[in-house]
């Protein structure tokens, strides 16, 4: 009751409604970040920041520009098994919607000083294999957690690097290794959480550790 009410309060304030309401924006701003979904959730990221948010997720899916029909072989998220679609095809129709809005976006912070106080994570939760697979004469990636990239901006962190590497076929990692844990440490250290040895019991009362392993990345810091 009490957290349903404190919610219901939140959407109802005129901070909230303000900062949902992309028309505040100018045409020019919206169109630097695209007329597309990746584009405009992007800029709707940076206005809840702006407003208060101490923690934004974007879900990078169906991005559906504005006047243009969903182009053949392309499917509506990154899942680019050769079932779904061809990966080539949906690779340019898809990146260059991605590079303009997290560009903007990264353009936009620190054109409004808001890079020390905002990190940005861009990432997915693995990899996609380094050898084509084939299905329904196209080709496509299957899944792939020996080894991904992504990328983090701002945050005050050491930007204008490359962190670790894979082997030449990508398989995986060659120098600097590093876990997932190691990047939620540097979030976490980040948002100036105190993740060390802190739990959490769960609705059975069992202790969960917040993190249990990993290590904010030295070379960001």
């Amino acid at each position: 009751e009490i957290f349903h009410g404190r919610a219901l309060e939140l959407l109802n304030s005129n901070r909230a409604r303000n900062a949902f309401d992309l028309t505040r924006e100018t045409e020019k701003t919206r169109a630097r970040y695209g007329w597309h979904a990746y584009g405009q959730r992007a800029l709707m990221a940076r206005r809840l920041v702006e407003s208060g948010a101490r923690f934004v997720t974007l879900t990078m899916e169906s991005p559906n520009v504005l006047g243009k029909e969903w182009p053949k072989d392309v499917t509506y998220n990154w899942d680019s098994h050769a079932v779904n679609c061809h990966i080539f095809d949906d690779s340019r129709w898809r990146f260059p919607l991605l590079d303009q809005a997290v560009g903007a976006l990264i353009d936009d912070l620190f054109d409004r000083g808001l890079d020390k106080r905002v990190l940005l994570v861009v990432t997915g939760e693995f990899g996609r294999s380094p050898k084509l697979e084939q299905a329904k004469g196209r080709p496509g990636r299957d899944h792939w957690p020996q080894a991904m990239s992504l990328l983090v901006s701002g945050g005050g962190l050491r930007m204008g690097q490359v962190v670790g590497s894979t082997n030449s076929k990508g398989e995986v990692p060659k120098d600097r290794p590093l876990i997932p844990n190691d990047l939620w440490a540097t979030v976490l250290r980040h948002l100036k959480v105190d993740y060390a040895d802190k739990s959490y019991l769960d609705h059975t009362g069992r202790p969960m550790p917040l993190l249990p392993d990993g290590k904010p990345i030295s070379e960001l810091i």
